[in-house]
């Protein structure tokens, strides 16, 4: 009995003696925390993780406790509007510590990457232009492309009506759908028709255009990108119903728990149009097409699929003047297209995010020029995959690889001569770019791009900077510098597959205020072109000898301001571009500047809310100054200009109800007697001159009248988003 007392009175005694030495193991923890200038930060929380242990910091920033924990411990240091400070070390060591917070740099006031870069979207920090632009300004006709002409950095090119960027030619410019790539983005046409953008702006909800200097992530575009985004994920179920002038078209919105589907049908036929307003052509068959288009949205996870696909179907037939021709030359064309883009995004574990993608495009079109038959068909497929996180508020990396295959075949017939030709392209590329945001104030993004081109076994590297620093509140500094580097189109690629890519450099320098609904860009940039194609024949054919012997250069700046505030209800915008650019390229005997480049582009747009009318008017002006054209009656190459283009455009729309509108617009309002330019005769006439004819547009106004009406769920909803 005595030796368990013993015992238990030893026992005791240690318990109570470790009770003892542990109050007297307390350690301090103590310091102060200060901002990135160095001044004291108030009622910072600062604790070990883990424990209940920790203090806030005084006025001075100072702070003090004690923790009975040893060893390695974590002290953490939080304050809003700084990233979160942790510091691991052994506890006896945490005394008079001297702590520098950074800032959080998640918040909206954040510098931000814009050289040559215009975003458009409701959830972009800086929209340009919203997709509701795209079918309220006077000149676009609903044509996205349409719309994007009248931002700076655009040329005039109204025979035509693709995108023409910073001096470059249309086949520059590469359109992606949520980051794939459209292979055949426009209807085809014939000389001094504009084409179209094939796709419809009311399934997309976002829009970035880059004018140069875009990321390592797209390729194959000497000039700039388009990015379309679809819509990720619909409010409501909807019917939109549009009867035109033009013909009409039907779209439609289900929405399930987990998926929906957006659904739009059009067709187009000219014959009516042409039978009130007849131009300067002699159409067999009018312009006519049958489109549709089709989305398809469902959430996996966290992740969400999305499948697009669009297929359009059109022919056309006429006869237009030609000074070579007494009988006038005759031109036939039927083109089918197929395109499918699936995309798929994916959160994965430790913060990395997953994309997907791929294309697919099937096209063919067959032409008939007076007796000569040109049929051609091409497969195209785009694959895409690409990783990316955002390792705190300072770094963010993306990596990832593509892949595009194309076959092209056309075939040649007339009475006295039948060919086969194409070609298959492949082309394989890898990217990495990241983000470092070294203050609110400081970024930079680094990029590099690598393709390979199978058919000449030639391999390609691009790196890409960008930087941008804020000068106050709503200003900032950007540049950019980077190799683009993009594949011979097929119109010279089918007679000589083995043709290297083409190549700039850009070099960029921006600046950009935004602030209260008011915006303005003022952009300084240069592009030396290498490696261009050059032939030496009148025309690109079998005979031609093909070279990347050409070169070339395009610099100048654009101006930007938008205000939608200032005057109430009044929304503006003003673009200004000049460039000065020449080129050695194709059949050039010398450097010039090409026939779609012109020194001076300006567009003015305005749309007015009229309360009273329950109506938006919208103006639109564009001005070109005059593009070159070669006179024969001269000595010279490119030597004179035609006159300069003026175009006023108005629309009406007017608010039958919420969700009926009556739309009507008109191109060129004052008539300007507009010329793209001169086709000469073949042969001088007796007084050994060159007889010529100008190349006037087919017709000098367009009229275009729409009722569009929206059924959805609220009610309230229409199609030109409650204007």
């Amino acid at each position: 009995m005595q030796k368990v007392v013993t015992t238990l009175v030893l026992t005791l005694s240690l318990i109570l003696f470790g009770f003892i030495a542990n109050s007297f193991a307390q350690q301090q923890i103590s310091g102060v925390v200060k901002d990135p200038s160095g001044n004291p930060v108030a009622g910072a929380n600062v604790y070990l993780v883990g424990t209940y242990d920790g203090a806030s910091t005084a006025d001075d920033g100072s702070f003090s406790f004690e923790s009975e924990e040893t060893g390695q411990q974590t002290l953490s240091v939080s304050y809003i509007g700084f990233e979160t400070l942790e510091l691991t070390a052994e506890v006896k060591s945490m005394q008079k510590l001297e702590l520098k917070l950074r800032e959080d740099l998640n918040a909206l006031e954040t510098v931000v990457l814009s050289a040559g870069t215009f975003e458009a979207g409701d959830n972009s920090k800086v929209s340009v232009l919203k997709p509701l632009d795209v079918v309220t300004t006077a000149s676009a006709l609903g044509d996205f492309v349409g719309a994007l002409q009248t931002l700076p950095g655009t040329t005039t090119v109204s025979e035509d009506g693709r995108l023409f960027v910073r001096g470059g030619d249309a086949g520059e410019t590469q359109i992606f759908i949520d980051g794939i790539r459209v292979f055949t983005p426009y209807t085809p046409t014939t000389n001094n028709i504009p084409t179209r953008g094939r796709y419809s702006p009311f399934l997309f909800d976002g829009i970035t255009f880059s004018t140069g200097g875009y990321s390592a992530e797209f390729g194959q575009g000497l000039s700039s990108v388009l990015l379309l985004n679809t819509i990720d994920e619909p409010l409501q179920n909807k019917t939109d119903i549009a009867l035109m002038t033009v013909g009409g078209s039907l779209g439609h919105t289900k929405l399930w728990e987990k998926s929906s589907v957006s659904v739009n049908a059009s067709y187009i036929n000219l014959a009516p149009y042409l039978v009130l307003y007849p131009d300067r052509n002699d159409w067999e068959k009018p312009f006519e097409t049958f489109a549709g288009e089709a989305v398809y949205r469902h959430k996996i996870g966290e992740g969400l699929l999305k499948v697009y696909t669009a297929f359009d179907n059109s022919n056309f037939s006429l006869t237009q003047e030609d000074i070579n021709l007494e009988e006038g030359l005759f031109f036939s064309l039927k083109n089918r297209n197929w395109y499918t883009n699936s995309s798929y995004y994916q959160r994965l574990e430790n913060g990395w995010k997953l994309d997907l993608g791929a294309s697919l495009t099937l096209a063919g079109t067959d032409l008939t020029i007076i007796d000569n038959d040109i049929d051609n068909t091409e497969y195209s497929v785009h694959t895409k995959l690409k990783l990316r996180k955002r390792f705190n508020s300072r770094f963010k990396l993306a990596f990832g690889a593509e892949q595009f295959w194309t076959d092209f075949d056309e075939t040649f017939t007339n009475q006295d001569f039948s060919a086969a030709y194409g070609f298959n392209n492949n082309i394989s590329a890898a990217f990495a770019e990241s983000d470092i945001i070294f203050s609110k104030k400081f970024a930079v993004k680094l990029g590099l791009r690598g393709e390979y081109t199978q058919a000449n076994d030639r391999f390609s590297l691009a790196p890409r900077i960008s930087s941008a620093y804020k000068t106050g509140d709503h200003s900032q500094l950007s540049v950019a510098y980077g190799n683009f580097y993009q594949q011979v189109g097929s119109d010279f690629l089918k007679f000589a597959p083995g043709l290297d890519p083409q190549m700039t450099q850009h070099y960029i320098l921006n600046y950009q205020f935004s602030h209260e609904g008011k915006i303005f860009r003022a952009e300084l940039y240069r592009k030396d072109y290498k490696d261009l194609v050059t032939f030496d024949t009148q025309m690109a054919g079998f005979e031609s000898q093909f070279a990347n012997a050409g070169n070339g250069y395009a610099q100048g700046f654009d101006l930007f301001w938008r205000d939608n505030t200032s005057v109430k209800n009044l929304d503006y915008w003003v673009s200004y571009s000049y460039l000065d650019t020449e080129r050695q390229y194709q059949n050039f005997p010398t450097a010039a500047t090409p026939n779609f480049a012109n020194t001076h582009n300006l567009s003015v747009v305005a749309k007015l809310w009229v309360d009273g009318l329950k109506s938006q008017l919208g103006w639109s002006y564009q001005y070109g100054s005059g593009r070159p054209y070669t006179d024969l009656n001269r000595p010279g190459f490119l030597q004179e200009q035609t006159k300069d283009f003026h175009s006023l455009s108005f629309n009406w729309a007017y608010l039958i109800d919420q969700q009926k509108i009556l739309y009507f617009s008109v191109n060129n309002l004052l008539g300007f007697r507009n010329v793209n330019g001169y086709q000469y005769a073949n042969t001088a006439n007796a007084n050994g001159q060159f007889d010529r004819r100008a190349l006037r547009p087919a017709a000098d106004q367009f009229f275009f009248v729409g009722f569009f009406w929206t059924i959805s769920d609220n009610g309230t909803d229409n199609q030109l988003d409650n204007l």
